[in-house]
């Protein structure tokens, strides 16, 4: 028998009982059994993206980039000038460059989407009557669906029970949260418009409530609106901004140089026209880094991977690069700095102190353990302590409330429950409304200063309740401060007994007043202990800390001390501190360069704080969980959420989750961010450096008016520029992290990626060397073959063997030098014995190719042919193995004495 599992509503918003019919699901939710026949027949609930830039518009962008378009040139002038074979060699090298660029940047955008396995939204169900945790992309039609604080609605919903308020902006663009209840049903008018639906995309930011799931994945109106308009962009990296200007300048000056030189060599140095334009061909082809813009994307790409193993994921290749530049680091506390394992290590109450393990039968500690089990939104199963969920302090308050014998079953908290206000993170408190056996009663948690300011009697220990007076009010704080400055998190309980006639409160402001105090929780929630190491990377990496919390600040300040981040006292404020410090004032505090502790804080203060930040030029790296986080994870340039703790919303809004909700990971990301951008400068030194060798010989061949012949042919260019420089490029953005890397100050947020000094190394010590050496190999071997100044060299000439046989030499020269280039481009200041000659593989496999390519243009006859080479004597080549040593010995004594002259510097 086939059971039909297509279940759809013709109407959301017809009656609940006929929408749960028309649906086939009850109020106790699917099994999971159906669940799954349901998931068979109406897909993943996921949009499905069509790439509107198809694989051929990808395909085509590469052939249209300067650097192409520049050899495109070359490939006319070449058929223009009758050259034909060498222009269809040169098209033949746009294609398969395009192919290698093509496949690089599929490569990169396949590593970015596989992060969407890291970063799976989960949704809250019941299924088989049982509360559980699903991945969102499994949820059906039917499914009974929970939506609380902080959570991203995952599919298109009817409430059936609560009232939250939710962030319609992804699909209204209404900046201003949404009320929506069960209660509050709409017939009429527009589906978005309906007061009991939600719609998958929005974020729950206040309240929880329960809802049937009607519709999923391309059928919501997120997915309809998807069907109408998808642009899936890839966004280019400032570094690949950078380059590209970089790619336009090199094309201006090389078209200008050949523009420059071909009257030059035509008519002031007599060369025939066909020579000029070959000329200016070679100083266009000399000129292109081909493989520039692929490698950079690849190498963005492999960061993203590595950040991802290591607990980092990154949501857009610009972020690894913006990392390196990383400053200033605005981090959270609990479950950051510390393992957010909280423990109670003590309970204080007016009748005595509670040891861990105690199991107190006082009057008060069971009103205590009342407001413990009520005033919660964690679930806490003492038969199965692992599953527990929620927030891990209310988590650890349930744990001692359940060693006292109070029943912490959710099934009891939600038959007594009246009223919910959730956490406020501005006000530091929660209340509940709840009903017992004396009738209903408010009960409080939060901040001690905060309850205490809204306290006006103690309990006693015969549960009476009597005024607060000063001298109690005096004692407390005191008790306060006291175990704050042991580092402990603290939690005042309070309650307050409704009147018979009273009113059940409508809002906090009425719950929360004239409270009696029942006592106050002490939990320890120890430092993580890689952080104190993670803190030192920072200081030596020239890398601010700031701790933005909202923990008391004697807590704040001994977790601080004890990671390494409080440093000769560091400076502590508080919100209040925050609120009455004028912009110009908080300038100045946030311009000294200390590290600073802001205490009981707001999420507003985050933004204020990042704001500030960003406006003196820092690069702020922001940490935050809640939906209140948000605006200052957005704000910041590297926002963190936490994966773990961390709320759908933040995520959201980030650009970086952390999976392990690890500090050190933060630290270790900004690191990687340096390795790639070091790296990238280093295979661009890499590949610039190999232009001087290139682009002299033509200038030599121009000079001198003919008299000396070319040196190297163009098609020999193309098989070093695509032929053997490629694989090292590749390798080299796969190097290793410098030794000093983060003992380096981060650089500025205007800094270029190409500056002076790189090319001054590049073009002038790097490639001026390489020249000299190439040249002297090519005129060897011209000499000693008995050439002299003018002497023809033409085909059918005496001396034509002898000039392909220097042109070998000018190009294996090149190779050569190339192998040198490579080993001294993986450091910029460190030596080559620190990092290991052999520590990068990748580079060894791909220098292995260059030599065994470079082999086969020599010896094997059908690519001699093709490139005009000739083998080289054996006592010319005898002479190659020295240059990659000499072009590597110059760069590294011109390091090292960069190196010492630095630490004359700092002496």
């Amino acid at each position: 028998m086939t059971i039909d599992t297509d279940v759809r509503a013709e109407d959301p918003r017809e009656p609940t009982d006929r929408l749960l019919r028309d649906l086939r699901t009850r109020p106790e939710g699917l099994t999971n059994r159906e669940a799954a026949r349901r998931l068979e027949v109406h897909g993943p609930n996921e949009l499905s993206r069509r790439r509107q830039g198809n694989w051929a518009t990808r395909l085509l962008r590469q052939f249209t980039h300067p650097l192409a378009l520049l050899l495109w040139l070359a490939a006319a002038l070449a058929t223009v000038s009758g050259t034909t074979a060498l222009g269809i060699a040169i098209v033949t090298v746009i294609v398969l460059n395009a192919a290698l660029a093509f496949l690089q940047e599929r490569q990169a955008e396949r590593a970015v989407e596989a992060l969407a396995g890291y970063l799976s939204t989960k949704a809250k169900v019941i299924r088989d009557g049982a509360r559980t945790v699903v991945e969102a992309r499994d949820l059906v039609p039917g499914d009974i669906l929970l939506v609380e604080e902080g959570d991203r609605v995952p599919a298109d919903v009817r409430m059936l029970q609560g009232a939250v308020e939710v962030d319609l902006s992804t699909l209204t663009g209404e900046s201003l949260p949404a009320y929506r209840a069960a209660d509050l049903t709409d017939v009429d008018g527009s589906l978005l418009d309906a007061r009991d639906l939600l719609f998958s995309g929005t974020s729950c930011t206040g309240g929880e409530a329960t809802g049937v799931v009607f519709a999923t994945g391309m059928q919501t109106e997120l997915g309809r609106i998807a069907a109408l308009s998808q642009r899936v962009g890839r966004e280019e990296s400032p570094l690949e901004k950078q380059v590209k200007r970089v790619a336009w300048l090199i094309a201006i000056v090389a078209v200008g140089a050949g523009i420059a030189f071909l009257p030059l060599g035509a008519f002031l140095a007599g060369l025939p026209i066909a020579d000029a334009v070959n000329f200016a061909i070679g100083l266009l082809v000399a000129n292109v880094p081909e493989g520039l813009l692929p490698t950079i994307t690849l190498a963005l790409a492999v960061g993203v991977r590595v950040l991802a193993r290591s607990g980092a994921v990154v949501k857009r290749l610009s972020a690894v690069e913006t990392l390196g530049s990383t400053s200033v680091i605005c981090t959270d506390k609990t479950g950051t700095l510390t393992q957010n394992r909280m423990r109670v290590t003590e309970v204080w109450t007016p009748d005595g102190r509670i040891e861990p393990g105690d199991t107190p039968d006082s009057p008060a500690a069971t009103l205590l353990a009342g407001v413990l089990t009520s005033c919660t939104s964690a679930e806490f199963d003492p038969d199965h302590p692992g599953k527990a969920t929620g927030d891990p302090t209310e988590i650890a308050l349930l744990r001692t409330a359940t060693d006292w014998g109070a029943d912490v079953s959710v099934a009891h908290r939600d038959e007594h429950r009246l009223r919910l206000f959730h956490f406020d993170p501005a006000l530091r408190l929660m209340s509940t409304v709840d009903s017992n056996e004396r009738g209903r009663t408010v009960n409080v948690k939060g901040a001690p200063e905060e309850v205490l300011a809204r306290t006006t009697g103690i309990v006693t220990a015969d549960c009476i309740a009597k005024p607060l007076s000063p001298t109690d009010r005096a004692e407390i704080t005191e008790l306060i401060s006291q175990y704050a400055s042991r580092g402990l998190r603290l939690l005042a309980i309070a309650r307050r007994d409704l009147q018979p006639d009273e009113s059940l409160p409508e809002n906090r402001d009425d719950a929360e007043r004239d409270l009696v105090l029942l006592g106050v929780v002490a939990m320890f929630d120890p430092p993580r202990p890689e952080v104190a190491d993670a803190v030192a990377r920072c200081h030596t990496a020239g890398v601010r800390l700031i701790v933005v919390t909202g923990d008391h600040p004697l807590t704040a300040a001994e977790i601080a001390r004890q990671v390494g981040i409080a440093r000769n006292g560091s400076t502590v404020l508080t919100g209040a501190d925050l609120d009455a410090m004028s912009e110009e004032k908080l300038d100045e505090l946030l311009g000294g360069g200390q590290e600073l502790i802001f205490a009981r804080t707001s999420p507003e203060a985050k933004l204020r704080i990042a704001d500030a930040l960003r406006a003196q030029g820092n690069v702020v790296a922001m940490t935050g969980d809640g939906v209140n986080d948000a605006p200052a994870l957005r704000r910041a340039d590297i926002g963190v959420a936490m994966g773990r703790a961390g709320t759908d919303v933040a995520r959201e809004a980030s650009t970086m989750v952390l999976t392990d909700d690890n500090f050190a990971t933060i630290v270790s990301a900004v690191q990687e961010g340096r390795r790639v951008y070091d790296n990238v400068r280093k295979f661009i030194v890499y590949i610039f450096a190999h232009a001087t060798p290139e682009v002299v010989p033509f200038l030599l061949f121009a000079l001198s008016g003919g008299q000396i012949p070319l040196p190297l042919t163009v098609l020999q260019i193309l098989a070093i520029d695509l032929g053997t420089e490629t694989l090292p490029a590749l390798a080299l953005g796969r190097e290793p992290a410098e030794p000093g890397l983060m003992r380096r100050p981060p650089r500025r947020r205007t800094a270029g990626v190409i500056d002076a000094r790189m090319l001054g190394r590049a073009w002038g010590l790097l490639g001026g060397i390489s020249a000299v050496l190439v040249l002297g190999g090519f005129f060897l071997t011209l000499l000693t073959g008995g050439w002299y100044p003018g002497a023809p060299v033409g085909e059918g000439q005496p001396l034509h063997h002898v000039w392909e046989q220097a042109t070998t030499m000018t190009f294996l020269g090149i190779v050569a030098c190339q192998l040198g280039t490579a080993f001294a481009a993986r450091t910029q200041h460190a030596s080559l014995r620190a990092i290991g000659p052999f520590s990068n593989r990748l580079l060894l496999w791909g220098i292995a190719f260059e030599v065994l390519f470079a082999a086969a243009v020599i010896t094997l006859p059908p690519l001699r042919h093709v490139f005009g080479t000739a083998l080289p004597s054996p006592r010319d080549l005898a002479i190659l193995p020295l240059f990659p040593v000499l072009v590597w010995g110059a760069d590294e004594l011109w390091r090292r004495r960069r190196r010492r002259r630095e630490e004359r510097r700092f002496v």
